[in-house]
């Protein structure tokens, strides 16, 4: 049989971020989800992980019973083993829980943290499915002026990013 590539978008309101990712053991929804909850005291969010072997369940978690559905109907359309979507909800950011979230011993790679529209890269062959990438937002329009360089870093403050 030969390889097909999809492209799948991922499924999320404009305002909130999602966390891609791929794993590679059952216990990453329990160690994402405490990872998360520790960074974050209060965050809410919708954890899915996809088995690759086994039962080949996706598993899910979270603090928000709508963000962990949307996670479950990401994951079953990606279709992936071993990936994992985080969907964040509204006011929360992965600049706040990336960190995190690499340092769960499971993780092996993160495709995407981004609340721009998304689609991932999938390859399809036979019985197996893998994200390959990701198209993440849209292309630049140009470079940022004097003006742009000013309006970022004054975002960056505002937000407590930088001093």
């Amino acid at each position: 049989m030969p390889m097909e590539l999809l492209l799948v978008p991922i499924e999320k309101p404009e305002s909130n971020n999602v966390i891609l990712g791929q794993s590679h053991f059952i216990k990453t929804v329990e160690d994402l989800h405490e990872a998360l909850v520790t960074a974050v005291p209060g965050i809410k969010f919708g954890l899915a992980f996809s088995e690759a072997s086994g039962k080949r369940m996706v598993r899910k978690s979270g603090t928000d019973e709508g963000l962990i559905a949307l996670a479950v109907r990401n994951a079953l359309a990606l279709g992936c083993g071993h990936v994992f979507v985080i969907m964040l909800g509204e006011g929360f950011f992965p600049i706040n829980v990336l960190h995190a979230v690499k340092a769960c011993p499971e993780v092996v790679r993160l495709f995407a943290a981004t609340a721009n529209p998304i689609q991932a890269i999938v390859a399809e062959e036979g019985d197996q499915r893998g994200v390959l990438g990701v198209l993440d937002g849209f292309k630049p329009l140009g470079v940022e002026d004097d003006e742009g360089t000013a309006w970022r870093r004054d975002l960056l403050r505002r937000f407590g990013y930088k001093l």
